[in-house]
Formats: C-alpha cells, sequence, structure tokens
C-alpha cells in the first residue's frame, strides 16, 4: 500500500479548514481559531510538499526519456546531471514526507522547564553545572528564546546545587527533549594543583511547561511552608520569611523557590515546577505501559543514563547514545549546540521511521 495515498486529498482538507478560518463561530473563539489556523498552516506544508514531490518525480521521468530516446549527445548529458540532482532532491523529500506522517509529540511545541544538578564531584560538579547552563542560556539565545530563572541554589564559588530555568519561545520541548539524562566531566579543576584529571557528573531534566487545565492540583493535595531565604554558606539574604517550599502530597515532589523578594512571586514560580513535575510523573508512568517498541522510538529518557561525556583536554564531546564524536567542546560549550541536538533528533526520527 502506498502510505502518500493520504497526501491525495489534501486540497480538500485546505477548502474546509478555509471555510472554518472564516466561521463567524470559529472567529470569535480564541482557541479553536487558533487551532484551525495552525492545522491549515500545516495542512499547507503538507500540500506544498506533496505537490514538489510528485513534479521532481515527473521532471525524472521526463529526463529518463530524454537520456534513452535522444539522440544528441549534449542534451542526454544534461539529462544525466539533471537526473543524479532530481534522485537525491526525491529521496529527501521522500523522508520529508514519510517523517510528517509520524504522530506528532504533543509536547514539542511547549516552554520547558530547564533543571540542571549536580552530582557526584563536589565543587567540581557546581562548578560544571553553572558552565553547562551557560550553554543551554546561549544556545537558546541564538534560537530567539527567552531564559528566566525560576530557581537556583549557589555554592558562592560561581557553581550552584542545582539551577531552574524556564526557557519560553517557538519548538523550545522539541530542540531539547534529548537532553535529559547524566553529563559527565573530565578535566583538571581550577583548585587542582597537580594538573589531575577529575570526573564529575551532573544531571540535567527537560520537562514540557504544564498548563493548570493539564495538571490540576487541589489546594488539599499541597503542604507550603515558608522560610527565610539563605544565600551561599547559609547566611539569610531577606529580613521576611518570602521562601517557598510546597510538597505535592500524593507523589512526595518538593519544590522550592526564594530567588524573588516576593512571597506571592516565589510560590507561583514553585508552582509553575510542580505542574510540570507532576506532569512529567504522569507521563512517566503512561510511558512504563507502552510497549518496548514504542519506547525505543523516543528513547528511555531515563534521567540515570549517562548520556554524554565533555572532556576537556581532549577537546572532546561524546554522546553515547549515538556514538557521537565531537572536537570542538569550545564552540559547543558557547552554545553552539545545533552539531549534537540536530544528528540526536535525525537519530531518533530515523528509529521511529523505522517501527513505522
Amino acid at each position: 500500500m502506498d502510505i502518500f495515498k493520504r497526501f491525495e486529498h489534501l486540497d480538500e482538507k485546505l477548502l474546509e479548514l478555509e471555510g472554518q478560518l472564516s466561521d463567524p463561530a470559529i472567529l470569535s473563539d480564541q482557541k479553536k481559531y487558533a487551532a484551525a489556523a495552525k492545522e491549515h498552516a500545516h495542512i499547507t506544508r503538507l500540500n506544498e510538499l506533496y505537490s514538489e514531490y510528485k513534479n521532481v518525480q515527473q521532471e525524472l521521468a521526463d529526463n529518463k526519456e530524454i537520456l534513452y530516446e535522444d539522440d544528441d549527445e549534449e542534451m542526454r548529458q544534461m539529462a544525466r546531471e539533471e537526473i543524479t540532482s532530481l534522485k537525491a532532491r526525491l529521496e529527501q523529500l521522500h523522508i520529508d514526507l514519510r517523517l510528517s506522517l509520524l504522530p506528532p509529540d504533543p509536547n514539542d511545541d511547549k516552554n520547558t522547564i530547564l533543571e540542571v544538578r549536580a552530582g557526584t564531584g563536589g565543587d567540581e560538579a557546581a562548578l560544571f553545572v553553572a558552565d553547562v547552563f551557560k550553554m543551554y542560556s546561549r544556545y537558546a539565545e541564538g534560537q530567539g528564546w527567552k531564559v528566566e530563572i525560576l530557581s537556583s541554589s549557589p555554592i558562592g564559588l560561581g557553581g550552584f546545587k542545582e539551577i531552574v530555568a524556564l526557557i519560553s519561545g517557538a519548538k523550545v520541548f522539541s530542540k531539547l527533549k534529548h537532553e535529559s539524562g547524566v553529563h559527565r566531566v573530565q578535566r583538571v579543576p581550577e583548585t587542582e594543583t597537580q594538573g589531575r584529571i577529575h570526573t564529575s557528573a551532573i544531571t540535567v531534566a527537560v520537562l514540557p511547561e504544564a498548563e493548570e487545565v493539564e495538571v490540576d492540583i487541589a489546594p488539599g493535595d499541597i503542604k507550603i511552608d515558608v522560610y527565610r531565604a539563605s544565600g551561599p554558606g547559609g547566611q539569610c539574604v531577606n529580613t521576611t520569611d518570602s521562601a517557598v517550599r510546597i510538597t505535592h502530597l500524593p507523589t512526595g515532589l518538593v519544590v522550592t523557590s526564594q530567588d524573588e523578594k516576593s512571597q506571592h512571586k516565589n510560590k507561583a514560580k514553585a508552582l509553575q515546577v510542580l505542574r510540570a513535575r507532576v506532569l512529567d510523573k504522569m507521563q512517566q508512568a503512561q510511558h512504563d505501559l507502552i510497549s518496548a517498541d514504542r519506547r525505543s522510538q523516543v528513547g528511555t529518557g531515563d534521567r540515570s543514563e549517562r548520556i554524554r561525556t565533555y572532556n576537556f583536554p581532549q577537546g572532546r564531546l561524546s554522546d553515547h547514545r549515538i556514538n557521537l564524536t565531537i572536537y570542538k567542546l569550545d564552540d559547543i560549550m558557547g552554545g553552539k549546540l545545533e552539531s549534537v541536538i540536530d544528528p540526536l533528533i535525525a537519530h531518533y526520527q530515523a528509529e521511529a521511521l523505522k517501527i513505522m
């Protein structure tokens, strides 16, 4: 069965959507209009892609006809060159069309809660948390995204026990969702006097931002404690009880926020992170019910899994999931993450296509 049969009626679908977009009932409903407009843009792109696919097929057939039936050698040579180019374009269009048939990840368009935490390695791990957070912040800046720190636990040396931020913009989760896991660093710490290489580890969690309608947190399900905010070394940085700790009783999840001077703002930020973590826990539980084949399509997402090593003496980054090695570590730490993120996306898409 031709998997592209479903593209043959896209013109009809576009007409139907255009009718919806001019319907007064939909025009007056912001959510319905936004959904119809988004689907219209998606179907328009598919239609353009499929039209180009058919046009390239026809051009390829025309050039093959010239190659086998035309007596003019110059024309035949031109046809050979065209055929090589057209075959490459047709192969790419075939991949693009197949990818468009994959079920979309409902989280791909969402903003993201990024959590970076120190693991083994003491102060060196905390310093690497700061370095990795800067790396993601610079990448986000290059993408035109906004980064807002929700909570942090500085150690006073320029490092962090943990830092949590909201990254908002277009397609944030779709780009960052494969970053969750253990990131290992091998380098000589600034405090090391004998030049020995130390190995430390941090964990990165990437969670889709949850809307209130997705996660209903009842007031009776949470316990809220307020306390005085403290800075590095335990010194008080605030004279009022503005820091907030929220415990989600059904799951045992605990979120703290103390970066703002206002208790109200800290509570709002803590609830924002809590909703994301509860949604993630719900989705992980749902994930566990799905077959191993399906899980392999999107990766395990297990944050205990070591996914990457940053080797500073060799200037090397290795992503262990796809056997990717890049000797441009300075560029990557400077925010040029495309050379890592793009191959990861391509890998997981290829895995999903095998299953399809």
